[in-house]
């Protein structure tokens, strides 16, 4: 397996069990991230990635086991004090998330207003105008979410992702609804970012180019349990037909691709 990018870790779970309904979704999930790594959580749809990271902000609550995050166990923590870690993480939602009603400088300006209400006006202009240039779109400052495309408004949910300087981002998902092309060029902002930022992340995919671009590290669930967890080249490699099934498949669509435009 590949040695994580640092000995540090910021993210423990052990343990994490959630059902809905008397369905259980995660059953036992232990899993570990490191400062600066790029952590891809694999697996089909159903298997529970998006409920493991909203466990991790508490957005849901598990039934049993540990998640600790920057030496907090946040599953025993009060509201003020989870609040304070949360500022330390940042979210990227599926649909960007943005403000209809606000322009882009105002979802920008939004979070640096609640998070940080003692910041300077100058201040918040300078970091909007920085968060923009990062995701490559200094010119959409004054655009309303309306007027951007689908990969333009996810570059934008990225920006106030990373405007409070998290030190770890949750991307859920974030080529889903996104044409190849753009899809890939969210991909390899998440890489970029990561290197210019220092951040780590955990990415929510079963997108096996997204997975290709930014991993460091994977953890593959299935039916709510840890299937697998390695390297990228382990799992290319692997002899193992679920796994051999995700990445086949892939490698099939992209030889396609390639022989048509031959």
């Amino acid at each position: 397996m590949k040695t994580p990018k640092s000995n540090k870790e910021i993210v423990e779970i052990r343990d994490l069990e959630i059902g809905f309904g008397g369905n259980p979704v995660l059953q036992g999930v232990d899993l570990d991230v490191y400062e600066k790594e790029n952590l891809v959580v694999l697996g089909k749809s159903g298997t529970g990635k998006s409920v493991l990271i909203k466990c991790m902000v508490k957005l849901l609550k598990p039934q049993s086991g540990k998640i600790k995050i920057f030496d907090q166990e946040i599953t025993d923590l009060k509201e003020k004090e989870l609040n304070d870690v949360r500022k330390r993480i940042g979210f990227l939602f599926q649909s960007a998330a943005l403000y209809d009603s606000m322009t882009v400088r105002e979802n920008l300006e939004f979070p640096l207003r609640r998070i940080f209400p003692e910041m300077k006006n100058d201040e918040i202009g300078k970091k909007v105008i920085q968060a923009l240039e990062n995701v490559g779109l200094p010119e959409a400052i004054d655009k309303m979410p309306s007027e951007l495309s689908g990969g333009m408004r996810k570059r934008i949910g990225l920006a106030r992702t990373i405007i409070v300087d998290p030190e770890i981002i949750l991307y859920d998902e974030p080529t889903t609804g996104l044409d190849p092309v753009t899809s890939v060029e969210i991909s390899e902002l998440i890489r970029d970012l990561q290197k210019k930022l220092n951040t780590a992340a955990i990415i929510i995919t079963h997108d096996i180019p997204c997975v290709r671009i930014t991993a460091d590290r994977i953890v593959m669930l299935k039916e709510g349990k840890v299937y697998k967890e390695g390297s990228l080249d382990e799992f290319e490699d692997s002899d193992d037909d679920y796994i051999r099934s995700f990445f086949a498949d892939s490698k099939r669509k992209t030889d396609k691709k390639t022989k048509s435009h031959d």
